[in-house]
C-alpha cells in the first residue's frame, strides 16, 4: 500500500541519514573510537528501523482487523437470518415437528453464537493474528457449508 511504501522509503532515508551522521562523526576519530561509534550507529539504526516496522505492522493490523471484524459481522447476521428462516419453516401448519431437525438448527445456532463470541474474546485479548484469521475462516466456512447443506436437504 501507500503508507506502507512511504514507512519504507523514510527508513531508507533514515538509514542513509545516520550512515553519513556516523561517517562524518568518525571520520575525525581515532580507529578504536570509530569502530566504536560506528557500531553504536548501526546498533541505532536496526533499532529505529525495527520500531518502524512494528509501529506499520501495528497500523496495519488494526485496518486489517477492522475489516474482517466488519466483514464477518455482516456474515453472522446472514447466518441468523438463514436460522430464523429455518426455524419459521418449522412452525409452518401441516408440518410435523422433527426433533432431529430442530436439534440441527439449534446446532447451527450454537455454531453460530460461538463465532460471534470468539470474535468478542480476541478483540479484548489479541494473539496470534495469523492462526486466529486461519481457524476463524475455516469454522465460518464450515458453518455457511453446513447451513447450505441444511437448506438443501430440507426443501419442501
Amino acid at each position: 500500500t501507500h503508507k506502507q511504501k512511504k514507512m519504507r522509503k523514510s527508513i531508507y532515508t533514515l538509514a542513509i541519514t545516520g550512515l553519513i551522521a556516523g561517517s562524518m562523526l568518525t571520520a575525525c576519530q581515532t580507529p578504536a573510537k570509530k569502530d566504536d561509534a560506528a557500531v553504536s550507529t548501526v546498533q541505532n539504526l536496526k533499532e529505529q528501523k525495527n520500531e518502524a516496522i512494528k509501529e506499520n505492522q501495528e497500523a496495519a493490523s488494526a485496518a486489517e482487523w477492522k475489516a474482517f471484524r466488519d466483514e464477518s459481522e455482516i456474515k453472522i447476521a446472514d447466518n441468523e437470518t438463514r436460522i430464523t428462516g429455518l426455524r419459521g419453516k418449522m412452525q409452518k401448519p401441516g408440518k410435523m415437528l422433527d426433533p432431529m431437525y430442530k436439534s440441527r438448527i439449534d446446532a447451527l445456532e450454537a455454531r453460530n453464537k460461538n463465532l460471534r463470541d470468539r470474535m468478542d474474546a480476541y478483540e479484548k485479548n489479541q494473539s496470534d493474528w495469523e492462526a486466529f484469521k486461519r481457524e476463524y475462516n475455516h469454522d465460518m466456512d464450515g458453518l455457511g457449508k453446513a447451513l447450505k447443506d441444511f437448506t438443501v436437504d430440507n426443501k419442501d
